[in-house]
């Protein structure tokens, strides 16, 4: 029997070929949009984000309820602004609401302070080159006039430094830093976090959100030694540039959810004033 079928191999010349299996990536579907108009309510609890006549929830369905009225207007614009479909991924500021809502990580003020001061000895503007003249002349004249600043506002006295050995940071500028950011709310520090962790530089983000630059500044200043490599290797538009714009995105909604936060904060202040 098995000679016969050798033999019937051999005649018809068909080979036998193990089969081949392509890797496939499955991407979950964008949600079609399901709402016609938004509305922002004022409760005794706050204000809520209504989507027709469904009130908004948050990814562990929790209901969407915040203290600013300017944020919650914010967070309904962001909704009305999608098309056929909602896309998650360019709702930066609605993000940050279900963030500090749900808290997925059961997170503290300590431990997003904490999280904070961990950037000191990292920070972008703090690491400076000596080999490149061109570059590290461009890093003083924009880096240095912030590291400037910073020390003036906290009075600290943070130091750069042009090898790979972090700066060193001492405890009292670190107690001086940490105050300063347990002033606020922990919904307002986890604006404060998503600055950061976009601009890599806790100097950048409390310039930016004191209002010291502004936001197309900050993210030139975080890319400030990629954009002097493309000066020589090119610039790759589709890539760069999306990026770059997604940066300015991310922190723009950083920047606005401190903000917001804050201001309900102040309008309270004034009228026990």
């Amino acid at each position: 029997m098995q000679n016969g079928l050798r033999m019937l191999r051999l005649n018809t010349g068909i080979k036998w070929q193990a089969p081949t299996f392509a890797a496939v990536r499955h991407y979950a579907a964008q949600p079609k949009r399901f709402y016609k108009q938004t509305n922002v309510l004022c409760t005794d609890a706050g204000y809520e984000v209504t989507l027709d006549h469904r009130k908004l929830k948050t990814p562990n369905g929790t209901l969407f309820t915040v203290k600013s009225e300017p944020l919650a207007i914010a967070v309904a614009t962001e909704f009305d602004s999608q098309k056929d479909h909602i896309v998650r991924s360019r709702m930066h500021i609605s993000a940050l609401c279900f963030t500090a809502i749900d808290n997925p990580n059961n997170l503290t003020k300590l431990d997003m302070v904490n999280y904070l001061l961990n950037f000191l000895a990292t920070d972008t503007v703090l690491f400076q080159y000596d080999d490149e003249k061109a570059l590290q002349e461009l890093q003083c004249n924009e880096w240095d006039p912030l590291i400037d600043w910073f020390n003036r506002r906290f009075e600290t006295n943070l130091q750069k430094t042009l090898s790979i050995t972090p700066p060193h940071v001492t405890d009292e500028d670190k107690i001086k830093i940490a105050k300063h950011f347990q002033s606020f709310s922990l919904e307002t520090l986890h604006g404060y976090t998503f600055a950061v962790d976009t601009l890599k530089s806790i100097v950048l983000a409390c310039a930016v959100i004191e209002q010291q630059i502004n936001v197309d500044k900050a993210v030139a200043l975080a890319r400030l030694e990629e954009e002097y490599q493309l000066k020589f290797w090119g610039r790759v538009e589709w890539s760069h540039d999306l990026s770059q714009q997604e940066l300015q995105a991310r922190l723009a909604a950083a920047v606005l959810f401190v903000h917001f936060n804050c201001s309900e904060h102040l309008v309270k202040e004034k009228l026990l004033l």
